[in-house]
């Protein structure tokens, strides 16, 4: 997966697989009746972000080091995360074998993130003070 890079503010996702029956039986595939839908996946990659100005790039300024004229404001989505979002927003895309959908950023409607909490500060405190704290309560 290293060959394959995603560029500006598009999401490489892996969908949820799943196919679905008409009343008549007729198998339909998963790109086919999720036109229109939402369709939810695993966030495989993402793009670099949004494209804007470098205020901080100057081209009358030649004795400065080259910076690039361009930065990317970067996308919520990360590696990882599940995202939720509009089925006919998305380009299938077969790569080494596996099913992918491209989605542009704007299309996903919610995402879902497994470790989202705020790592807490450490405590001061250390385990000789609650076996103290215990003593004192005998």
């Amino acid at each position: 997966m290293a060959d394959l890079i995603v560029v500006g503010d598009r999401v490489l996702i892996e969908p949820q697989t799943g196919e679905d029956k008409t009343d008549t039986g007729l198998v339909l595939p998963a790109s086919v009746s999720q036109q229109g839908e939402v369709v939810s996946g695993r966030v495989v990659k993402t793009g670099p972000g949004y494209l804007t100005q470098n205020p901080e790039y100057s081209e009358s300024e030649t004795w400065k080091e080259s910076e690039t004229p361009v930065r990317y404001l970067p996308l919520q989505a990360d590696p990882g995360d599940y995202a939720f979002f509009m089925g006919n927003e998305a380009i299938d895309l077969r790569y080494e074998e596996t099913n992918y959908m491209i989605v542009q950023h704007n299309a996903i409607l919610a995402l879902v993130r497994g470790d989202d909490t705020p790592e807490e500060e450490p405590s001061d405190t250390t385990i000789d003070d609650l076996e103290d704290l215990w003593d004192e309560d005998e």
